[in-house]
C-alpha cells in the first residue's frame, strides 16, 4: 500500500489494497479499519466468502464503498478533515496467513483569497518603534496558510526595532485555519513611493501554491515647522462606512512655504468603530529637531448587525411565533418588521399570533439610527407554516379545447412541500416536474387530448393531501366541399357547470356558397337533357323519320354510301348550294345526291 493518498476536501479519496495469494479473492477475508485518535483500530469494512459488510454506526458507514475487482481499492467519499487518519487492510488466507498494510490519508482545502489593509493614517519618519504599515489575512485553508510580506520585489524579514512581522493563526469551528499577519516597520522618507504587498504559500494534493495580494501605499509624514489639522468631511456626525477627509498642512510633507499653505489629505475609506480615536499631526524642522503638533478627535458611531432571534422557524398552523431583533448602536435605535416591503410591526419584537399560510414568508427586521441619515441595518428571519396542503383555486375546472394538448397547472402551498402527482380515470400517471415556490409547490402538465377525460391533481405531504379535478371537453372541427362549420360537442355534463356551447356564427359573413350549387346542379341537368335529345334525334335519323326541311330534301329508300351522303346548305345571300360530303370534301352540284 501506498504510504500516504492526498486529496481535496469534499472529494473522492481512493486507497488501494494490493496483495497476491494463490487463494483467490473467494478464500480470503478482508477488513478495513482506521486508526482513531486514542490509537486504536475501528473496523468499518468486513468481507469473506459469504457477505460483505459496511459497520454501521461509524463515521463511515454513509460513505464508503470497496470494489474488489483486482486489487482492493477502499473509495471515501465526501473526505472530512477529520478523516485524515491512518487506514489499515487486513487480508487473511487460508494457505498463506494474514497480512497487513497501511496508508495515512492527508486531506487540504485551498483557501479563500488573502486580503490586505494598509494603515489609514500617515506615519512619522522620527516614530521611536516600528509603526503599523498595513495587516494580511488569509481564511480557511488546512493545512495552516503561510503569508511572507513583500516591500517591491524585496521579501522582509524581521529586524530588532527596524521592521517586525507578528502572525496569528485561528483555528475556525470549520477546523480550517486562518492566518492574519501584521507588517511593523520604522518608515523613512523613501518609503513613501514604495509599495506593500502580501504572498499567501499553501499545500495542495501533489504540491504547493502560491497567490498574491493587491498592492498598498503608505503616508509618511516629514517634520515641519507649523502643521494644522481638520476634519474636511463629512460635516457632523461621522458613521462607519464613511469616508474621511483629514486634512493636515505644514511645512515639510505635506509642505509649506511662509505665505502659501498646501492642504495635505488623509482619506479614510469605509471606516469602522476601531477608527476612532485621536489624531495627531506633528510637523518637525529636521535642522532644530522642533516638534510642532495639534491633533483632533475622532469618534466614529457604529451600527452592528441586526441579530434576529427565534424560538423556532417552523410552527405548525394556528400556533404562535415570536422573535426579536437587536442591533449593538452607539445612538438611539428604531426598529420595524417588514415582509412584502410592508411594515408590518414596530419595536425589537414580533409576535405571529394564530399562524396560517399566509403568515409563512420571509420577514425583514430593519434597525436605524434616526440621528443621522442612511444608518440603518437589517437580518431576516424565514418563517414556515407546516400543515395540510391546500391547492389553489376551484376544486372542479372544466375546460373546452380545440387543440390536441392542453396545459394544466396546480398551484399548492403547504408544509414541509407537498409532493404533486397527475393522474386521469384510467389511473395513468402523467409525469411533470414540480418547482419549489415561495408558498409550496407549482406543477404544470401537458396532457394530449383525444377525447374527453377527467385529469387529477393530487397534492401531499406528512400532515395530509389535497386534490382538485380538470374536466377536459374535446371540442372537434367538421368542414364539407359545400360549408365550413365548427362544432362544439360537451360529452359530459359536471352538475353546477354551464356546458360548452358551439361558437356562434362570425358576424357579417355572406354565405352564397348554397345558391352556387343550385345553378351549377341546374347547368349539369340541362347538359344532360340536350345529350339525350341529340341521341333521340339522330337515332330517329338513322331510321329515316326525319323529312328535309321546307321541300328541299326527299326521304328515298336507297341505301346510299357514306361518303356520298350530303347536306345541302344555303344562304340568304347566294344561289349557289355549297355541298358538303361526311368525310367533309367539297361536292360538285351535278354529284348531288337527294336523301
Amino acid at each position: 500500500m501506498e504510504d500516504r493518498v492526498e486529496v481535496s476536501l469534499r472529494e473522492t479519496a481512493q486507497i488501494t489494497c494490493m496483495f497476491t495469494s494463490d487463494d483467490g479473492i473467494g478464500g480470503m477475508t478482508i477488513q478495513w479499519s482506521y486508526v482513531t485518535r486514542s490509537g486504536e483500530n475501528q473496523r468499518i469494512y468486513h468481507q469473506d466468502s459469504l457477505m460483505t459488510n459496511v459497520e454501521p454506526g461509524t463515521p463511515y458507514t454513509d460513505r464508503i464503498s470497496v470494489n474488489s475487482t483486482g486489487d482492493i481499492v477502499l473509495s471515501i467519499r465526501n473526505v472530512q478533515l477529520e478523516d485524515e487518519v491512518e487506514f489499515v487492510c487486513l487480508v487473511t488466507s487460508l494457505t498463506d496467513g494474514s497480512a497487513e498494510g497501511r496508508t495515512k490519508l492527508l486531506v487540504f482545502e485551498a483557501p479563500n483569497l488573502p486580503t490586505i489593509e494598509g494603515v489609514q493614517t500617515g506615519i512619522s519618519v522620527n516614530e521611536d518603534h516600528p509603526s503599523v504599515i498595513g495587516s494580511c489575512e488569509v481564511k480557511n485553508g488546512y493545512p495552516k496558510p503561510n503569508i511572507t510580506w513583500y516591500k517591491g520585489n524585496t521579501p522582509l524579514r524581521s529586524i530588532p526595532d527596524v521592521v517586525n512581522v507578528v502572525s496569528s493563526i485561528t483555528t475556525e469551528s470549520s477546523g480550517l485555519y486562518s492566518v492574519k499577519s501584521e507588517l511593523r516597520m520604522k518608515v523613512e522618507k523613501e518609503d513613501k513611493d514604495a509599495q506593500f504587498y502580501c504572498e499567501v504559500t499553501y499545500f495542495v494534493p501533489g504540491g504547493m501554491s502560491m497567490t498574491e495580494t493587491s498592492l498598498i501605499n503608505i503616508t509618511v509624514y516629514y517634520p515641519s515647522t507649523a502643521v494644522n489639522i481638520w476634519v474636511e468631511s463629512p460635516k457632523g456626525q461621522i458613521k462607519e462606512g464613511d469616508t474621511i477627509e483629514l486634512h493636515c498642512s505644514g511645512n515639510g510633507n505635506p509642505q509649506t512655504d511662509d505665505t502659501t499653505w498646501e492642504t495635505n489629505m488623509l482619506v479614510l475609506e469605509n471606516v469602522t468603530r476601531q477608527n476612532s480615536g485621536i489624531y495627531e499631526c506633528i510637523s518637525m524642522d529636521m535642522d532644530t529637531v522642533e516638534e510642532i503638533s495639534q491633533n483632533t478627535s475622532l469618534f466614529v458611531h457604529y451600527l452592528g448587525r441586526a441579530t434576529v432571534i427565534s424560538e423556532k422557524n417552523e410552527v405548525y398552523q394556528g400556533e404562535d411565533l415570536n422573535a426579536t431583533c437587536n442591533a449593538v448602536a452607539s445612538l438611539p435605535t428604531e426598529t420595524a418588521w417588514l415582509k412584502d416591503d410592508k411594515v408590518i410591526a414596530k419595536g425589537h419584537i414580533l409576535t405571529l399570533q394564530d399562524t396560517t399560510f399566509d403568515t409563512a414568508g420571509t420577514y425583514v427586521c430593519k434597525v436605524t439610527v434616526p440621528d443621522i441619515e442612511g444608518m440603518e441595518t437589517s437580518g431576516t428571519l424565514r418563517v414556515y407554516v407546516q400543515g395540510p396542503p391546500e391547492i389553489m383555486g376551484e376544486d372542479f375546472k372544466e375546460i373546452g379545447t380545440f387543440d390536441s394538448t392542453v396545459d394544466l397547472s396546480c398551484n399548492v402551498r403547504g408544509f414541509p412541500v407537498p409532493k404533486i402527482t397527475w393522474t386521469n380515470t384510467d389511473g395513468k400517471v402523467h409525469t411533470s416536474p414540480q418547482t419549489v415556490t415561495e408558498e409550496g409547490a407549482e406543477s404544470v402538465v401537458s396532457v394530449k387530448v383525444t377525447s374527453n377525460m377527467i385529469v387529477f391533481c393530487n397534492a401531499s405531504n406528512e400532515y395530509g393531501a389535497d386534490a382538485v379535478t380538470f374536466s377536459i371537453k374535446a371540442i372537434t372541427h367538421t368542414t364539407t366541399t359545400a360549408t365550413t362549420t365548427t362544432i362544439s360537442t360537451t360529452v359530459s355534463h359536471v352538475p353546477g357547470k354551464t356546458p360548452l356551447t358551439a361558437p356562434a356564427p362570425l358576424e357579417g359573413r355572406d354565405d352564397t356558397s348554397g345558391g352556387n350549387g343550385v345553378i351549377i346542379a341546374v347547368i349539369i341537368i340541362c347538359i344532360l337533357l340536350l345529350a339525350i335529345l341529340g341521341s333521340v334525334l339522330y337515332f330517329l335519323y338513322k331510321k329515316g323519320k326525319i323529312c328535309g326541311r321546307s321541300g328541299k330534301q326527299d326521304l328515298t329508300k336507297e341505301k346510299s354510301n357514306k361518303d356520298n351522303i350530303v347536306v345541302e346548305m344555303k344562304s340568304d345571300n347566294t344561289e349557289e348550294a355549297i355541298l358538303l360530303g361526311v368525310n367533309g370534301e367539297k361536292q360538285p352540284p351535278n354529284d348531288q345526291v337527294h336523301i
